[in-house]
């Protein structure tokens, strides 16, 4: 039995875990997550290399707990349902297209700040976290069980790729993947002329600014898709943030899909605004009445390969592809 304190905030959390020694993990980050396999006796332990360094991990872990959406995704998709799961951003406490794998799940509280004393109390033999998200935490986390973390939330197939492998589910994760490019594929040849020259922006109206997403999750399922942004959206960072409307032609594509999350009668109130100012009729998309709404759970928060799947069907349908 060893003596653990975790620090939350200005509280001191104590707790006495059963078990003995400790999780392996180096000091190194680095982008690639391989894992490899070592023989320890009779026991295969592989070891998951991450976001935060390497973890080990035997067999195939049952009690997992998901500290981000993406993973929450993942896990259910590769056919383990967590012990425990940070609610949802939308929807809460759990996204609908979910909600009816998740009964039981404890809720382990929001995304950025997940509830250690619930944690402990499920005794999990796995964590999945993200980088972005629980970097200042990861000691705390690895003290509980082996934790693996992503670099970022919204890079599904990396999420998808570090949950296979440490739940030793690779082959549920190669299976999705054919699918995946399959599917793709299939819309790249039947959509051809149509996605041929066009253009096309993603933006997010939020209660006090609107956004132009360039590399966040529904830009790596438009990227597969063979669907073009402007040139002016092609940069490596996530997007920008236009706090004046007279930054609206920023904006211009010839197709704008609208990932506004509805539900927030703050973003509708704003986005209102905006599309009034002349401006906003200006832009080729909107003067050719290519403007479409796009349910932001698929196309921003829920952040797993699920949710990319729903995203392409909506593409499917928007395009006539059958």
């Amino acid at each position: 039995m060893k003596l653990i304190k975790l620090f939350t905030g200005l509280m001191v959390l104590t707790a006495l875990l059963s078990g003995c020694g400790s999780y392996g993990t180096s000091a190194k980050s680095t982008a690639a997550e391989t894992a490899t396999v070592e023989k320890t006796g009779e026991a295969t332990a592989r070891v998951i290399e991450h976001a935060m360094g390497t973890t080990e991990i035997e067999g195939t872990p049952l009690r997992v707990v998901t500290l981000f959406q993406g993973a929450t995704d993942s896990a259910l998709l590769l056919g383990i349902k967590p012990l425990g799961a940070v609610e949802s951003w939308a929807e809460k406490p759990v996204y609908e297209y979910l909600r009816g794998e998740m009964d039981g799940v404890v809720n382990l509280g929001i995304e950025t700040q997940p509830n250690l004393e619930e944690i402990i109390a499920l005794k999990p033999d796995l964590i999945i976290a993200s980088k972005v998200r629980h970097e200042k935490i990861y000691s705390q986390l690895t003290e509980i069980a082996p934790t693996v973390m992503v670099k970022e939330v919204y890079q599904w197939k990396d999420t998808l790729n570090i949950c296979a492998k440490a739940l030793n589910k690779e082959e549920e994760e190669k299976a999705f993947l054919t699918k995946w490019n399959e599917k793709t594929s299939y819309f790249k040849e039947k959509a051809a002329d149509q996605i041929k020259d066009t253009k096309v922006a993603v933006i997010d109206f939020r209660a006090d600014h609107a956004r132009i997403v360039y590399t966040g999750f529904a830009a790596t399922v438009l990227d597969d898709m063979g669907i073009e942004r402007p040139e002016s959206h092609k940069k490596s960072e996530w997007g920008v943030m236009l706090q004046s409307e007279e930054a609206i032609p920023q904006m211009e594509a010839d197709l704008i899909f609208d990932q506004t999350n509805l539900a927030e009668a703050e973003n509708v109130a704003n986005r209102d605004k905006w599309i009034s100012n002349p401006l906003w009729s200006n832009l080729s998309a909107v003067k050719n009445n290519r403007v479409y709404p796009v349910n932001s759970v698929f196309w921003n928060s829920g952040g797993g390969p699920q949710a990319a799947m729903h995203m392409l069907e909506e593409v499917y349908a928007f395009y006539g592809v059958e």
